[in-house]
């Protein structure tokens, strides 16, 4: 059976999780970094080893990604003898 709740915001917190005695939150501190939409992604060590820095995986990544480009222009367009 479920207990009744006598005020709506009464929970089940214990006393000592009493947020409104904490100080020094700041209300919306990293809204501004969420909203920039970071992308975070975890490289494997043998990876992250290979790159001082996130400038140089975007490097890295560029350079791949013209490859690749090339590569496709290469395969659709017809070879001439």
């Amino acid at each position: 059976m479920k207990k009744e709740v006598e005020n709506e915001m009464e929970d089940e917190l214990s006393p000592e999780y009493d947020f409104t005695q904490m100080t020094g939150g700041i209300k919306g501190k990293y809204v501004e970094r969420y909203r920039t939409g970071t992308n975070l992604v975890l490289l494997d060590p043998d990876v992250a080893q290979a790159f001082p820095n996130d400038e140089a995986v975007n490097e890295a990544l560029r350079l791949l990604m013209q490859v690749a480009q090339r590569q496709q222009i290469n395969t659709t367009m017809p070879q001439t003898e």
